[in-house]
Parts: C-alpha cells; structure tokens; sequence
C-alpha cells in the first residue's frame, strides 16, 4: 500500500491512543520509516512518556520531532534536508473545549476560534510549503477531517474549521498537482482518543453514530480501519486521486436517520 523504505512523516503524535500512533504503526509494518511529530518537548513528558500502552522498547523506538504547528520555522526544520519523502500525515486539530465547543454556539472568545482556524486548519498549507519541495518524485498529503454535511450537537466551530479544511484540501490539490503531490483527507467516525475525550458530548455523538450506522462503528477498535484508508491515499494504488475527501465512518454520515429495527438483524455488538 505505501512505497516500502520510503519515509512518511506523521504531525500530531501525542499518546498511544492517538489516531498518528496507529497510522504510524501500519506504516512502519508495511516496510515504511516513520517519524512522528510531538507539540512539545512538555507535551512528550506529560503523555507519551507516561503512556501505560507503550512499553519502554516501543517508546525508544519511535523517531520523533518537535514541531508546534502554528511556528511556520519548526515546521521548516522537519522537513530541511529532507529528499525523497513519501507522505505526510495531518493529524492535527484543536479548538477549546470552554469556548468554541458544548452546548452554546455562539461566544466572544475569537482568539480562542482564530487559534483553533490556524491549528485546524491553516497548518495544513503551511505543513504543504515546506513539505513538497521534500517530494522530490511527489508523493501525498492527507489529513483527518469528520463530517461536515452535517450539523452536530457541541462541535460548534470544530465543525467550521473541519469544512474549512476540505476546502483547503481540494485547493492544495489544485495547487501540488503540478509538483506530483496528491493532497487527500480521510473522514473518520467518532474516535476515542485524549484529544477527542475532551469534546463535550462525546458519548451522546458515539450513541448516535451506533443508532445510524449500517456498519458497526467501534470508536477504539476501528482506529486501525481509519489508518488503513490513510495508508492507501499515501500509496501508488491511489495514484490518481487527489483533492477528495475519503469516508471511513461505517457509513453513518450518509443515513437519513437511525436504522430501523429490521434493519438491525446481522448487527454485531457495539461499544457504548
């Protein structure tokens, strides 16, 4: 699925449960060399470093950069030097959870929203500048988006900066195709992960995604589901797809409402 002894880098690492470990992990058994990006020296101590799912071999073993998404100059010195590069995973996403998520929309805190638009979704141009020129025989881009054809409860202006984003993914597309590089996103259902803990309202959304999916929807299990989607849009076999907005979300975002009960027959246990 990706190009064996290539290099991929994935932005966003910050604990064994993060969505990037998985991706990374697939990578790396598919004969890739991984390197991951951690916020902060601060950020590795405080969760990676205290992480129980990772033993001491596995933690040593990981290759990781510190890179604060919102310093165009960390983001350079990832890439500086670089030749050959395979892909790179986005991972990245943030919006504070007392200001631009729960049960109100609206809110006077447009710091808090300009830096959530900046992390969600600007650093996605900014990691494609200094990323490409890394590309020297091309390669791809993808970053992690959720469902934006809807309107969910407590997500507020996660949702906004996730369609921001999908528009920034077809208009990098556009630009990159002349250097070879494709520039995808995958959107995933819900996904247990610290970050994603942190959403008021996580459970309700995760009862709901359960009532609508025609598949089962695990929000542990099925991380390594959503990875594999990533892994194809690094690799050859989708060499022609560029600027789309990949669904890995056992197909609830398309339901028009909950599965009725005869539909529910072969259904296998979900989680809560």
């Amino acid at each position: 699925m990706i190009e064996s002894g290539k290099t991929y880098v994935v932005m966003g690492l910050l604990d064994a449960e993060s969505l990037a470990y998985t991706i990374g992990k697939t990578i790396a058994r598919m004969g890739g060399k991984v390197i991951h990006t951690v916020q902060s020296e601060v950020f590795k101590r405080r969760f990676l470093d205290s992480s129980k799912q990772l033993t001491d071999e596995e933690r040593a073993g990981l290759d990781l950069r510190y890179c604060d998404i919102t310093k165009p100059e960390q983001v350079e010195a990832v890439f500086a030097g670089m030749t050959g590069l395979g892909g790179v995973v986005h991972s990245i996403a943030y919006a504070n959870p007392k200001t631009c998520l729960g049960e109100e929309f609206h809110t006077d805190a447009i710091d808090d929203i300009t830096l959530s638009h900046h992390i969600s979704c600007v650093s996605l141009a900014t990691l494609a500048r200094y990323a490409v020129p890394a590309m020297t025989g091309g390669g791809a881009i993808v970053s992690m988006t959720f469902d934006t054809s809807h309107v969910y409860p407590h997500y507020n202006w996660m949702g906004v900066q996730k369609a921001a984003l999908e528009a920034l993914v077809r208009a990098l597309a556009r630009r990159h195709g002349r250097d070879r590089v494709r520039v995808n996103a995958v959107s995933a259902g819900p996904l247990w992960t610290k970050a994603a803990s942190k959403i008021p309202g996580f459970g309700e959304l995760t009862k709901v995604w359960n009532a609508n999916s025609p598949l089962p929807w695990n929000t542990r299990d099925d991380k390594q589901a959503v990875a594999n989607a990533v892994v194809f849009l690094l690799g050859p076999y989708s060499e022609k797809i560029t600027g789309q907005i990949l669904a890995v979300d056992g197909g609830a975002a398309v339901m028009g409402g909950p599965r009725l009960a005869h539909e529910m027959a072969n259904s296998e246990p979900r989680d809560a």
